[in-house]
């Protein structure tokens, strides 16, 4: 059984860092897509930055320059760290991971979903 793990969620102030991590078991992830989306209160699910099996990325612009997003094949993991937070990145954060090398952007191309950890920047 496939399982994604988020971790590293929690409250920050304005302008700090976090480090979100995502590990998977049930079956590896090396060549496969990796993306991370979230979700405000009262607002649709958004992508935020994926990694494909080629480690290319892509980010949502209003994130670029502050979040990166890398993956350690040998620990089967994705990371998200996110510097110079702002309150309007407050939301439940999602791992995803996908059935195919490539790099995507819709949450419907993810195949594989975690549960979730929650980030809430307070200003």
């Amino acid at each position: 059984q496939v399982q994604l793990v988020e971790s590293g969620g929690g409250l920050v102030q304005a302008g700090g860092s976090v480090r979100l991590s995502c590990t998977a078991s049930g079956r590896t992830f090396d060549n496969y897509g990796m993306g991370w989306f979230r979700q405000a209160p009262g607002k649709e699910r958004e992508f935020v930055a994926a990694i494909a099996g080629s480690a290319t990325r892509d980010y949502v612009d209003s994130v670029k320059g502050r979040f990166t997003i890398s993956r350690d094949n040998a620990r089967n993991t994705v990371y998200l760290q996110m510097n110079r937070l702002k309150p309007e990145d407050t939301a439940v954060y999602y791992c995803a991971a996908g059935t195919s090398p490539f790099l995507r952007t819709m949450a419907s191309a993810y195949f594989y979903w975690g549960q979730g950890t929650q980030v809430t920047v307070s200003s």
